[in-house]
This record gives C-alpha cells, sequence and structure tokens, in this order.
C-alpha cells in the first residue's frame, strides 16, 4: 500500500466514524425534539396520541376551570380551540385572553394534558410561533407600529 493510498483510507474510515456518530446523535435526539402547533394545526392534522408538542395560543375568555391544583383551560387561535389540562401551579400572568404556550401530550380523549404553561411576559411579546398562528387566522392587528391580538 502506497502512502497516499494509506492516507486515504484513513480518511475514508474518519468520515464513517464521524457520520456513525452524527447518525447516532440524530436517533438520541429525535425523541426529544418537542413541535409547535396551533389548535387549528392539531384539528387539521391527526396527530398520534402521546406525541409530545408545544400548543400556542390565546387563553379562551370563560374557559379557566380550577379543581384544587388542576387547571383546565381551553387554547384558541381564533378558528379552533383545544381544551388543555394541567396540574401545578400556574405563571402569575396567565389569565384570560392571554398569549400562552402549553407543552405536553395529546390523549386518547382529545384533551391536551399539559406538564408545563408559559404565559407571555408583557404586552409586546409573544412566540413567533403563536403570533404566526394568529396572522394566518386573521386575528391579529398592527397598532401604532406594534403587533397586538385583536380585541374581541
Amino acid at each position: 500500500m502506497t502512502r497516499k493510498q494509506k492516507r486515504l483510507t484513513l480518511i475514508g474510515l474518519a468520515g464513517l466514524v464521524l457520520a456513525a456518530a452524527v447518525g447516532l446523535v440524530l436517533v438520541a435526539l429525535g425523541d426529544k425534539i418537542t413541535y409547535f402547533t396551533s389548535p387549528t394545526d392539531l384539528a387539521e392534522h391527526r396527530v398520534s396520541v402521546g406525541t409530545r408538542l408545544r400548543l400556542g395560543g390565546l387563553v379562551e375568555a370563560g374557559s379557566i376551570v380550577r379543581d384544587g391544583a388542576t387547571v383546565r383551560f381551553r387554547v384558541s387561535d381564533g378558528v379552533n380551540a383545544v381544551p388543555v389540562t394541567y396540574t401545578g401551579i400556574l405563571p402569575d400572568l396567565f389569565r384570560e385572553g392571554q398569549g400562552t404556550v402549553a407543552e405536553g401530550k395529546v390523549g386518547t380523549d382529545g384533551v391536551f394534558a399539559a406538564d408545563s404553561v408559559l404565559a407571555k411576559h408583557d404586552e409586546k411579546y409573544m412566540p413567533k410561533e403563536v403570533a404566526d398562528a394568529l396572522k394566518q387566522s386573521g386575528h391579529w392587528q398592527e397598532e401604532s407600529g406594534k403587533a397586538q391580538p385583536k380585541s374581541k
């Protein structure tokens, strides 16, 4: 074997090892990825039960029901709404009409079981995915140069 052939063989083996390592990392992270979805996306695309998702939208007015540590509410994007249950302490800024992102899984009954709930931290901030979903559904208005959800 010449010196050039040895070098090419070594480079080829290093490339193979690198490709295998990248493949293993992608397989390992595949279960940890959480996709964002809006209530309309959830209604239009059947999601398999137990799939981990982030559900974003506005907390529907009059939908918050507290039962001890468990809270039931509906997240809406103006077109569709998804029932959500959450057990735990909600953020201080969580209330009706505010933007929220809930992370959890869809149950067999169609109820989204959240294990974490986030609320927007001030009137100017909303996650990009939630704002995009509200814009697509037509529930977004530009007001004095600042984008805000349309009031009902």
